[in-house]
């Protein structure tokens, strides 16, 4: 088994309430009155209070181009991916030098050489650290990403990996012929970085004991793939979202949890915490009635929804955040659920002593 020494997240400076959030778009769209309606009826009901944006309001109307959009892109996911792991690694009392295993992940934007190759140096890793930058998974990125480095710590459990998810979904929204699924995406999607530290069996224990990682499953949900994604158009990435989204995870996600717990001799009632992607207020009722969970059972991602939106790959890094500071959080096995576009379904067991 692995353990998670720490667990921490990055925000960007700029924090906005979501009616001014509204305006802006609504500006810098030129949206009609009617879709103005629109998107003040779609932000309202987002569950989303306020969101953060790597540049302020008035910094988007001056990007030109993709090139200069992208570039904004590598040079902010850079400084927030950095602070988060960083951040992370304090927390966790590993020098960077001690990381063998760097994986991160990240959608709304593209950068050769990578994030993680503009980071080792400047994190101060060892230029051997082995390095998988991980694109295309979408909102499921950061807890497939855990995944991949437990099943690596299985296999050298003397080593320590690092997790960065960074998403700067401000920077994908659409300025040009916005479609209703454009507006949607731009009142639940935030700006921000996750990153987590996590230790193999062989490595000295953090005093006072933690969460282990005990099994991951991965399930890819048929005939989805349209579902959910990105187009790549004229002026950048595009998203591409339909209605069945929360059709197909209530349908799929109750059976795969529970084929996934059974497994290891547990059922739904078993679990002490869910720590769930908050996709929006619609996913999460559908990841709640599929695993017919009371409300309170998903409080913690309604509560990040609410304070920082959809964060993308970073989201689920901010929810397990939140679960694991809770000072009443009991102990015992914990899931992680994290979804994505394919439409991709990430479970984590987790145990807290």
């Amino acid at each position: 088994m692995s353990r998670i020494a720490a667990v921490t997240s990055a925000l960007p400076a700029h924090r906005h309430l979501q009616a001014d959030l509204a305006s802006a778009t609504a500006d810098l769209c030129a949206l009609s009155p009617t879709r103005r309606a629109l998107l003040d009826r779609l932000y309202a009901n987002s569950g989303v209070q306020t969101r953060h944006t790597v540049l302020p309001l008035t910094g988007y109307r001056k990007l030109e181009g993709i090139d200069q959009t992208n570039d904004a892109y590598t040079e902010h996911a850079t400084e927030l991916g950095g602070e988060a792991v960083d951040s992370a690694l304090r927390q966790a009392g590993v020098a960077a030098e001690d990381v063998d295993l760097f994986v991160t992940t990240s959608v709304t934007g593209l950068a050769v050489p990578s994030l993680d190759a503009r980071l080792m140096p400047r994190l101060g890793m060892r230029p051997d650290v082995k390095r998988v930058p991980m694109f295309g998974l979408g909102c499921v990125g950061g807890a497939a990403g855990l995944s991949r480095i437990h099943d690596y710590l299985l296999a050298w459990p003397e080593h320590t990996a690092v997790l960065m998810a960074v998403e700067l979904c401000s920077l994908s929204v659409p300025l040009v012929d916005a479609t209703v699924p454009d507006l949607v995406v731009s009142a639940l999607f935030g700006d921000g970085a996750g990153a987590v530290v996590v230790r193999g069996a062989g490595t000295r224990p953090a005093p006072g004991g933690g969460v282990r990682v005990v099994a991951t499953r991965s399930e890819l949900c048929p005939n989805s793939h349209d579902v959910l994604g990105w187009r790549l158009g004229p002026n950048g990435f595009r998203i591409v979202l339909t209605t069945e989204l929360s059709g197909v995870v209530e349908r799929e996600l109750g059976g795969a949890v529970k084929r996934f717990l059974a497994d290891h001799g547990l059922q739904v009632p078993d679990v002490v915490a869910w720590i769930v992607h908050p996709g929006g207020p619609k996913v999460i009722d559908a990841v709640r009635d599929s695993l017919e969970l009371p409300e309170d059972r998903v409080a913690t991602a309604r509560a990040a929804l609410a304070e920082a939106g959809n964060l993308s790959s970073a989201s689920i890094v901010q929810v397990l955040g939140k679960e694991l500071a809770d000072p009443a959080a009991r102990p015992g096995p914990m899931v992680v659920v994290g979804l994505g576009p394919g439409v991709s379904i990430e479970l984590l067991l987790l145990d807290r002593d």
